[in-house]
């Protein structure tokens, strides 16, 4: 059964509820202080409050901090205000703040059962909506369901429509250039250039010229006039890959394009206006670069307006099994091969390893094992990866419920300065429950330090 939280202070209406919503299952709250242990107990989808709560139940002020502390617990949950009839501007105020609807009394079962059953409704289109948008990873090639990479992909979302500029910021072979390309796809300049210049690939004498092109004539061996990769990019997206190996010459000349967005050619006279959204990349650490004065403090701040953190593979968890198995599919195809899986010492060596090269090399390790492969399966021998003996075995879900709520009981005992209550409240339970777990636990620390207090 549905949960739905009831905060009403009124008995009456309270028995009123309990027989007339048979197809949830009910839990009550009478004031703001029972109402967040409940809503931190149950975490219900949707609640149900009424505006004149104790110790002011006249006024709305407590039924409205009500609201936002719920919000600000459980942002996605849907509270339908309960007000009387002459009330109608403090439930506006509390749309405002981000209730989902109200219901004037007096309490009609059957209409409110209607509004319940739309805010369950679109509680749970909600739900399915974000598990998809975290599991389906709609940004194209970025491929993993871990947290890091989710907040990533989250990220790339929000910068994608706006036109700031941003720095991309990773291990070498994290994938810097996949997200770029995911930011562009998923920008209003989708259908336009993409282009991408390894600032560390080419030498510093040709860099200024692949930038921004040259004249006829410009030097010796300019034979025809040549557009650099900025005009190229022009109406859509530039990518400045390795952007840290940028010298310091060319520096500040990349400067007064991302100031100005005009250009010159080597050997030319006329300023030439470029449209272009500009994405930067490094492995570096352009900080402390800056404080060793080897890159420009003021073209630092100007590439870095939104600065995006990719994370290595080693801290990505399972992604790496995730990825080894879309690798496996694509390889498959490109080499004409029938390997089908992976063996449970290769799953173990993927994991353990720490992935100094991250993705780039995790390609490089599943290509030669696709095609060196003796048999339908990949080993870890194919990989060329030892399987640690030292892998400990994984933990089971007992075990690691039990790690996870240890902490947490550790953590809310600290915050409420050590009241058992407080830390009760905190944690959404009851305190016998939570003595209960400080025995299972073994967390005689909590306890003697109650009877010393």
């Amino acid at each position: 059964m549905k949960t739905l939280l009831i905060v009403e202070d009124d008995l009456g209406i309270q028995k009123q509820l309990k027989w007339s919503l048979p197809d949830y299952e009910l839990v009550f709250a009478e004031d703001r202080s029972s109402a967040l242990t409940q809503v931190r107990r149950y975490e219900p989808a949707v609640v149900t409050l009424d505006l004149g709560l104790p110790p002011d139940p006249s006024n709305a002020s407590e039924g409205l901090a009500c609201l936002t502390d719920i919000l600000a617990i459980h942002p996605d949950c849907k509270v339908i205000i309960i007000t009387g009839n002459t009330d109608k501007e403090h439930a506006l105020k509390a749309v405002s703040l981000g209730a989902y609807d109200y219901y004037q009394k007096p309490i009609e079962p059957e209409v409110l059962s209607v509004i319940l059953a739309r805010a369950f409704k679109l509680s749970a289109l909600e739900q399915e909506n974000r598990y998809l948008r975290h599991s389906g990873l709609h940004q194209q090639d970025i491929i993993g369901n871990s947290d890091s990479i989710l907040k990533a992909c989250r990220m790339v979302e929000k910068i994608a429509p706006t036109e700031i500029t941003t720095l991309l910021q990773g291990e070498s072979g994290t994938g810097k250039e996949v997200f770029a390309r995911s930011i562009h796809k998923q920008s209003p300049r989708a259908d336009k250039p993409f282009v991408a210049i390894n600032c560390a690939s080419i030498p510093e004498n040709l860099l200024e010229s692949e930038l921004f092109g040259y004249e006829k004539g410009a030097f010796t061996g300019a034979n025809k006039t040549t557009l650099g990769k900025i005009e190229c990019a022009n109406g859509g997206t530039l990518l400045l890959d390795e952007i840290g190996d940028m010298p310091l010459s060319l520096q500040a000349k990349m400067l007064r394009f991302l100031q100005e967005r005009v250009i010159e050619r080597l050997g030319g006279r006329q300023v030439i206006e470029v449209d272009v959204r500009v994405i930067c990349a490094t492995h570096r650490n352009l900080a402390e670069m800056v404080a060793e004065q080897t890159f420009r403090e003021d073209l630092y701040y100007r590439v870095s307006e939104m600065t995006l953190f990719i994370p290595p593979l080693r801290d990505r968890g399972q992604d790496v099994v995730i990825i080894a198995k879309a690798l496996l599919h694509k390889f498959n195809q490109e080499f004409k091969t029938q390997v089908h899986t992976f063996s449970e010492d290769a799953i173990q060596a993927l994991l353990s390893h720490r992935w100094p090269g991250n993705i780039r090399e995790l390609q490089n390790k599943l290509k030669s094992a696709v095609i060196l492969a003796d048999s339908k399966q990949i080993t870890a021998d194919d990989l060329g990866l030892a399987a640690s003996s030292e892998q400990s075995a994984p933990r089971t879900l007992r075990k690691v419920r039990e790690d996870a709520e240890s902490q947490a009981i550790r953590e809310a005992y600290a915050l409420s300065n050590g009241n058992l209550s407080k830390t009760a409240d905190l944690l959404g339970v009851t305190r016998p429950t939570l003595y209960s777990l400080i025995d299972k636990y073994r967390l005689l620390e909590l306890r003697n330090n109650e009877l010393t207090s």
